[in-house]
């Protein structure tokens, strides 16, 4: 896939009719928010396998402060 630079993609879109800005407005909103959703998606497995592999520590504020200071 061939990278294209922001400052091209500016350029690009200047040069559109308004109808066009809206319409690639429109989809890049789309794709950024499915990108998003996938990230957090990606991040969500990450902390359950981490969860699973015993690397989360569980506990109230206080016991959270007193982990802290031990550290």
């Amino acid at each position: 896939m061939k990278t294209v630079s922001v400052n091209t993609v500016v350029e690009n879109f200047d040069s559109l009719l308004l109808e066009e800005k809206e319409l690639a407005v429109d989809i890049i909103n789309k794709v950024f928010a499915e990108a998003k959703r996938e990230s957090l998606h990606l991040r969500s497995q990450q902390a359950s396998q981490n969860v699973k592999k015993g690397k989360v520590k569980r506990g109230n504020l206080s016991e959270l402060y007193k982990d802290l200071e031990n550290g």
